[in-house]
């Protein structure tokens, strides 16, 4: 026979993980400072323009 489940301890306790990676999930989203944000946005705008500068035709680079 097998174990006895108690239905609301399991639903609770999937929602309480669900939660935690919601919260993760968040802690990186949100979790940066304003420098750090212009830092990261920063960077990429300077590797975009490393990239579309070594681009051969002009039909290549993006708007």
């Amino acid at each position: 026979m097998g174990e006895i489940v108690n239905l609301n301890k399991a639903r609770k306790a999937k929602a309480k993980v669900a939660s935690e990676k919601q919260a993760a999930d968040n802690r990186l989203k949100f979790g940066m400072t304003k420098t750090e944000k212009k830092k990261i946005a920063d960077e990429k705008a300077r590797l975009e323009r490393h990239v579309a500068g070594h681009r051969l035709n002009e039909d290549d680079r993006e708007p």
